[in-house]
């Protein structure tokens, strides 16, 4: 009888990738320590090739891979009136969390007022002349008309997920309404998403590596007694009221799931930790796709929340969008009455929508939303130094929140079809 091998620790995924964390922080440190700015900038540019390799891998796949499980998922559901109620009961949960997400954020800078008292002397503006710039023309107009795709095949190639879903809705509901004359399309749309998700295997056998370039190379330039003295208040404010939407999250997470909420933690920890080394929740879509499938939640409920969630549910950028816009007023020495924080905070969940994909999307709308209240978007310079930190437990939380919101939903709808079972 022969024994079956069990893999070995290090060829486990995460382990190689907190591995990847630790070796290219340590090398990152050494190079910005032992070499001057010139090489060390050199160096971080070089290294970061390997983080862009990775994320480029996944996103070859977001757009095809968005489209075959959207339309299928939607399909699948069978009609109409199906759709409406999945999707009614993802959109309050989405439009639920996010206001609590924002509240948390307002919450914490108004008891912890990381800004009052900051020196805005030697402030770098430059640095900022990207997202300021961006943040003008940054509107609600401009929002409502993202949604919609001039042309689904730009949207694919530019990978914008709202637009892909938007249209993949459309095409889903007309191929559910034509019944068993659409069933080879998406057959072979279905058999199409399962070669995309055999791809996520061979792509995510790069993830340490990507992991390691975008380690090595934010520490490289980094100076971390600078950013330690200078932004203790700012970052220890934000990872208390990041920790604190975590403990909501995890806590909904039990009181919805019960003790399966373990087992939904021990499958996306690979997902959380790729989010946060590369600060890109976008590039571990694919492999959230998997996990959640192998938790037990049916892949027609996976294929229609996530690509969703990752345009309408993002908890840790909506409670980071508060707690920044607020933290450039206190600097400013600005303030802004309690009404004015909730008008802001209304805006913020509308404008915020749909900024999956877009580079640096949480500081434009941070910008955007300072020139709506009258506050300098120049502030934003003050948080550029420390904002790739920040991103890391952003993007982290995103992916929490989307899991999170599938699998209750997926719950949700096992009770609603009872007695079939969503988790096993």
């Amino acid at each position: 009888m022969t024994e079956t091998k069990k893999p070995s620790l290090l060829g486990n995924l995460t382990v190689q990738i907190l591995i990847a964390m630790l070796l290219g922080a340590i090398l990152g440190i050494y190079i910005h320590n032992s070499y001057n700015v010139v090489f060390a900038k050199e160096f971080s540019d070089k290294v970061k090739i390997l983080a862009t390799v990775f994320i480029r891998l996944v996103q070859m796949i977001i757009a095809p891979l968005v489209f075959t499980t959207l339309v299928v998922g939607i399909a699948k559901l069978g009609d109409i009136k199906t759709v409406g109620r999945v999707g009614g009961k993802a959109l309050g949960w989405f439009f639920s969390a996010s206001f609590i997400s924002l509240l948390i954020g307002m919450f914490w800078v108004n008891i912890l007022k990381p800004g009052i008292g900051l020196n805005l002397l030697n402030i770098d503006l430059t640095s900022a002349a990207e997202v300021t710039g961006n943040a003008h023309s940054f509107s609600a107009q401009n929002f409502i008309e993202h949604i919609f795709p001039k042309s689904i095949f730009e949207a694919l190639a530019n990978n914008e997920i709202l637009q892909i879903v938007t249209f993949s809705i459309f095409f889903g509901l007309a191929a559910a309404s034509i019944g068993s004359f659409a069933k080879p399309v998406i057959n072979a749309l279905d058999k199409t998403s399962h070669i995309v998700l055999k791809m996520v295997n061979y792509v995510m056998k790069f993830a340490p590596l990507g992991v390691f370039g975008a380690i090595a190379g934010v520490f490289a330039i980094k100076d971390l007694n600078e950013l330690v003295i200078t932004y203790i208040k700012f970052f220890g404010s934000f990872l208390i009221g990041i920790g604190s939407l975590w403990v909501f999250l995890i806590a909904v997470g039990f009181i919805f799931l019960g003790k399966k909420m373990k087992t939904l933690l021990s499958h996306i920890v690979s997902p959380l930790i790729i989010a946060f080394g590369t600060t890109s929740s976008e590039a571990v879509f694919p492999k959230l796709t998997e996990e959640l499938e192998r938790f037990g939640i049916r892949d027609k409920i996976v294929s229609f929340m996530l690509p969703l969630g990752y345009s309408f549910n993002l908890d840790g950028s909506m409670m980071y969008m508060t707690f920044a816009s607020l933290f450039i007023a206190q600097a400013y020495g600005i303030h802004l009455d309690m009404g004015t924080q909730m008008t802001m905070l209304l805006v913020l969940m509308l404008t915020s929508k749909g900024i999956a994909g877009v580079p640096r999307a949480s500081l434009v709308v941070v910008a955007a939303t300072c020139g709506m209240f009258k506050i300098p978007i120049e502030g934003i310079a003050l948080i550029l130094p420390i904002d790739h930190f920040c991103d890391m437990f952003r993007s982290a939380t995103n992916v929490l929140g989307n899991a999170l919101a599938t699998s209750v939903v997926g719950k949700w709808e096992d009770e609603d079809n009872a007695p079939s079972k969503i988790i096993k």
